[in-house]
């Protein structure tokens, strides 16, 4: 089965040479995502659990635009540029999963792309 790259107009633009969404076999597999607000293509402001809502919403967003949403989650990988944010992390993370609770992992990157604290990227399933 062929891939599919999926337009997502409402998710921030690609920092890179990258598809924010692309399908194969059934899975979705959604692009890290940075705290950028789609509407402006920038930083949101605030501490890490700021920047938390705005990927946890634009990981919502983009998985509306292909007709999925956080259930539809099956595992997800959490990039922090310092662990220390990790219970800061989980506490917002949590409010959208709810109990779906799709398997994760959480890695310290040391740095992320523009400066941000946290990145998240999914894979989802139809």
């Amino acid at each position: 089965m062929p891939k599919t790259i999926h337009d997502v107009p409402s998710g921030p633009t690609p920092l890179g040479p990258y598809s924010v969404v692309t399908e194969a076999n059934g899975f979705v597999f959604l692009s890290g995502m940075v705290a950028l607000v789609p509407e402006t293509d920038t930083p949101v402001e605030g501490d890490v659990q700021a920047q938390t809502h705005q990927v946890m919403r634009n990981i919502g967003a983009v998985l509306g635009d292909v007709g999925l949403g956080f259930d539809d989650i099956v595992k997800t990988t959490i990039f922090l540029a310092d662990i220390a944010d990790f219970p800061a992390v989980n506490e917002v993370y949590a409010e959208y999963v709810g109990e779906s609770r799709p398997a994760r992992s959480t890695i310290q990157a040391g740095a992320l792309p523009g400066g941000f604290l946290v990145e998240i990227e999914a894979i989802a399933t139809r």
